[in-house]
């Protein structure tokens, strides 16, 4: 093997570092074991709403359709799996960077400082933004946990089966909370990226 071809060789990696767009995992990539637990978990609770949900609508569409009768309240027990199946995928999907995204500094940015530090700059509204979001989870948990009163009493249900919304609101909270951490660690993954570059220059 020629000279040329080993320098070649050597240089491939921080050209396709440079190229590929920053933080491509996927869900096998080197989890830690909270990365297990986490991610796991929300595959399991998306496998089982999407199996939930298909039954009961399934269910509902045969007693309209066939049985010209009506399957009451199957919309509350509806909103509840579909609000647990979101935000579970939306967990997964900051974890594997794969939200959909408008992302114009990795379609139109060359490679470097000035790309880096835009993506830094994105990471960090996208935290902030992130943040407020989870504070707004945590008072609307909050309200359907204690009551509009905050005492635990008169705690809001739906009007047919009596569920308490709480059940429901809980997985914004949670999903909010882990979709944060996520982009927090990209946050300081991509940043620690630009400061390196910058060391190295």
């Amino acid at each position: 093997m020629s000279e040329k071809t080993e320098k070649e060789e050597k240089q491939l990696p921080s050209f396709q570092c440079d190229t590929m767009p920053l933080g491509v995992l996927t869900a096998d990539a080197s989890k830690n074991f909270f990365d297990k637990i986490v991610i796991n978990g929300f595959s399991i609770i998306c496998f089982t709403t999407t199996i939930v949900l298909t039954l009961v609508i399934c269910a509902a569409a045969f007693f309209r359709y066939i049985l010209n009768g009506d399957l009451t309240g199957y919309e509350e027990w509806v909103k509840i799996f579909a609000f647990w199946l979101y935000f579970s995928a939306a967990v997964i999907g900051a974890y594997n960077r794969t939200h959909v995204s408008a992302d114009l500094v990795q379609a139109y940015v060359p490679g470097g400082s000035l790309k880096d530090f835009l993506v830094v700059i994105k990471d960090l509204i996208t935290v902030g933004v992130c943040l407020l979001f989870t504070w707004y989870g945590y008072e609307f948990f909050m309200f359907g946990f204690m009551g509009p009163l905050g005492t635990g009493i008169a705690i809001p249900k739906t009007s047919v089966w009596r569920i308490s919304l709480w059940i429901g609101y809980l997985p914004v909270f949670l999903g909010l909370i882990f979709m944060t951490y996520y982009f927090t660690r990209d946050l300081f993954l991509n940043l620690r990226r630009l400061l390196r570059r910058m060391r190295d220059k």
